[in-house]
């Protein structure tokens, strides 16, 4: 039987994942980076080793020990992590963080990937285990965007394209063409409670994949989290970018968008 190894962050989609690869006829065993991956994926993977975060060595040694040569990213692990001492590298990590030309997320995912990729483990895509998941285009909610909504999709498009294309982000909010925030490090939640709280009510979110998206690692995600921090800031627009975006549990997704009155629309720029 294959082996996978399933580098998980946290949230929903490891779940996801490790479920689609097992249907697959991969034996699937987890990587759970402490404090970071939830508990419960044991249950899902047929084994699971829990390695810290900071200690990128340790993590390649367990995947190479364990007999893997195949390996998927899934889940979020915030940036911030870094910047709030809550990581402290082995020297394998340092070594990596000071030969990058900078901190971007692709910088260091690029570089954590040739590190694996050194030594034996090829980095999978992401979207190879979603099957399903990719949202579709069109309207998915009851409730449809109107003129003036698209008008707001289309010109945050732009931003949130230039954004990725920069590495800064995936996600921005706007209101009557105007920007109301930008996603940085803190996450795409967040920037939807601090960019909706400026916009008061009515705001439009836009998430997109990069121009330069590598499919291997940071694939946008969307689930009813996001959903709860529109809701919580009366944003009313949430435009995805169909084919190229994860939508997790769509049905209960899609209930809790009708719930809040929310309209989602999976979004291909003509």
């Amino acid at each position: 039987m294959k082996k996978l190894g399933l580098i998980a962050g946290s949230g929903q989609l490891p779940f996801s994942i490790a479920a689609e690869a097992r249907a697959m006829g991969y034996r699937v065993i987890a990587i759970g980076l402490e404090s970071i991956t939830e508990p419960a994926l044991a249950s899902t993977v047929d084994e699971i080793l829990w390695v810290n975060i900071g200690k990128l060595g340790v993590l390649i040694d367990t995947l190479k020990k364990t007999g893997i040569t195949e390996a998927v990213f899934a889940g979020k692990v915030h940036k911030s992590v870094i910047y709030k001492g809550k990581v402290i590298p082995d020297m394998r990590l340092v070594r990596l963080l000071f030969g990058l030309k900078d901190r971007s997320d692709d910088s260091i995912m690029l570089g954590i990937t040739a590190e694996l990729e050194g030594e034996g483990i090829r980095l999978l895509n992401t979207t190879d285990f979603t099957t399903g998941l990719m949202a579709p285009e069109g309207v998915l909610t009851r409730k449809k965007p109107s003129e003036d909504n698209y008008r707001d999709i289309a010109f945050g498009w732009r931003i949130a394209k230039e954004m990725g294309r920069l590495d800064i982000g995936q996600t921005v909010v706007v209101k009557n063409q105007a920007v109301m925030a930008i996603e940085a490090i803190e996450g795409t939640d967040e920037a939807v409670k601090r960019g909706g709280s400026l916009a008061v009510e009515g705001a439009v979110v836009i998430k997109i994949s990069k121009p330069q998206q590598d499919m291997r690692f940071d694939v946008p995600v969307v689930g009813t989290e996001t959903l709860r921090s529109m809701a919580g800031v009366k944003a009313k627009v949430l435009a995805i970018e169909a084919e190229k975006s994860i939508l997790l549990n769509r049905d209960a997704f899609i209930r809790e968008a009708d719930k809040h009155g929310i309209i989602v629309v999976g979004y291909r720029e003509p």
